[in-house]
């Protein structure tokens, strides 16, 4: 007699023996993932409601994603800020201190993102600006590259010299004159060149090409593009200068020191004071102003068009339907608010960082949410997404893959940021950072913004009789759950 269960049965399991069936399931099932790493990127974006910026391209990949609308680097300092996200450790006393932060120095132990993800069997690579250093845990990677970085030099420079010797890539003339003979330069540039000129133009191709590549390949994939023009010097083609009427760039409203606030909590920007045409002392002027905010906006706008290459070849092989793709920055910028610039200080201008999640197997697109978020969070995250189970005694974040399935969630009741003895625990409605002393932990001086009604931190009212409980609150919780990164190493 037919049975045709008995029939369907024998069926499936000739198919099995003819693609090599086995419990196994096969690496490719497994998503890729695209890390598009920013640096200095102010969540000053179309998609976060401000229009000063042209950004059309990262406004429609959150179109497609989620958009995390409160999300937190935990340093404010590239090299400390990227060596925290990519091991899922909170910064300590004397952990992730600043640029100079080499993860396979101060965390040998650590299982780092990239380690994790090449354990699993993914094929890992460094494009751009990913650690701080090119030759940080080099072994995280199956192939590492920085533009110039590794092409003949006549001078003997190791791969990392080299690139020290050429990263801030002027272009006119007499600019790349000033560098080679004092390593320094003007803060921006408006070469008349094509895209590809500049070093993230360069990467973008690198990376497109990447891409290509890896279509064929068995292997899922964590490709990472780690872009550099929003860094000082502000360096862009003239074209994307041209995207803004220069009459239209505003200085901000608060270019002042909030009031009440700490003598130390301002910095003196020393980064930007390295720059030829930048003031040794005081601010600079008007229209020095005008230009730098100008030349901030043009490179955002540059790495938004190369984004957009980037995402386009990602489609024309038919790789965005299995890639999650991950925009972030490792922190804020300072735009002169509170007389400030660049990064560096515990104010919510240096921490509040653009995040962008889309992961093409989700059905909810164009998400926004308001959940509370720091950057330890993305390991976690990106480990649970792909299946990988992460060493979870090692990480201090928490996976927002429930946020990702449900945007309405309130995230975190609260989280760590650090910079330098600035000790800031951020939540919802505060932002309350404590300045310590490192000999004997004292607490030598205090700030609490209110973010219900100043957001953008104006006046610190922490001594305020009204917010006495609010101070005791945060106070505890600093010095309670977060006692080990006070005291320890």
């Amino acid at each position: 007699m037919f049975r045709p269960g008995l029939a369907l049965l024998v069926l499936l399991c000739v198919a099995c023996a003819n693609i090599n069936c086995s419990n196994k399931i096969p690496e490719q099932i497994k998503p890729n993932v695209l890390l598009l790493l920013m640096d200095d990127l102010r969540p000053e974006l179309g998609t976060y409601g401000r229009d000063k910026i042209h950004s059309p391209n990262m406004d429609k990949l959150a179109s497609m994603g989620i958009q995390f609308d409160n999300a937190y680097c935990n340093v404010p300092v590239c090299g400390a800020s990227r060596a925290s996200m990519l091991t899922g450790m909170l910064p300590t006393k004397n952990r992730f201190l600043d640029y100079n932060t080499f993860v396979e120095k101060e965390t040998p132990q650590a299982i780092t993102l990239p380690q994790l993800f090449r354990q699993h069997g993914y094929t890992t690579i460094s494009n751009g600006k990913i650690y701080h250093h090119l030759d940080d845990r080099e072994t995280d990677w199956d192939e590492v590259w920085r533009p110039y970085a590794f092409d003949a030099n006549n001078q003997g420079l190791s791969p990392t010299d080299y690139w020290q010797s050429l990263w801030k890539d002027y272009q006119e003339p007499v600019n790349k004159d000033i560098y080679m003979k004092t390593n320094t330069g003007p803060a921006y540039e408006n070469a008349k060149v094509t895209d590809s000129v500049y070093i993230d133009g360069r990467l973008a191709q690198k990376v497109i090409r990447d891409i290509r590549r890896l279509k064929g390949s068995e292997k899922p994939f964590l490709l990472t593009a780690g872009f550099i023009s929003n860094h000082l010097p502000f360096n862009a083609p003239k074209t994307y200068w041209d995207y803004y009427n220069r009459d239209s760039i505003k200085q901000p409203y608060n270019n002042y020191v909030p009031k009440n606030a700490p003598k130390m909590s301002i910095s003196n920007w020393p980064e930007m004071r390295a720059y030829s045409n930048i003031p040794k002392t005081g601010q600079v002027s008007d229209s020095l102003a005008i230009d730098l905010i100008h030349g901030y906006y043009a490179t955002v706008s540059y790495v938004d068009a190369l984004i957009g290459n980037i995402l386009e070849e990602l489609k024309v092989q038919e790789l965005d339907t299995n890639t999650i793709v991950v925009l972030v920055a490792d922190h804020g910028y300072n735009l002169q608010e509170h007389t400030q610039w660049a990064k560096f200080t515990n104010y919510t201008t240096s921490t509040r960082v653009p995040l962008i999640i889309y992961d093409p197997r989700f059905k909810i697109k164009g998400g926004v949410t308001h959940a509370l978020t720091e950057l330890v969070d993305i390991y976690p995250t990106l480990s649970e997404l792909c299946g990988l189970e992460p060493p979870k005694e090692q990480l201090s974040g928490q996976s927002l893959v429930p946020v990702l399935n449900h945007p309405e969630q309130r995230g975190k009741d609260h989280i760590l940021i650090k910079k330098g003895n600035g000790f800031t625990i951020k939540t919802k409605d505060y932002c309350y950072t404590e300045y310590i002393n490192s000999k004997d932990d004292s607490v030598i001086d205090s700030m609490l913004y209110d973010h219900r009604n100043d957001m953008d931190e104006n006046e610190n009212v922490v001594r305020y009789p009204e917010y006495k409980s609010v101070v005791t609150r945060l106070h505890s919780i600093l010095h309670t759950n977060y006692k080990s990164n006070i005291t320890g190493d």
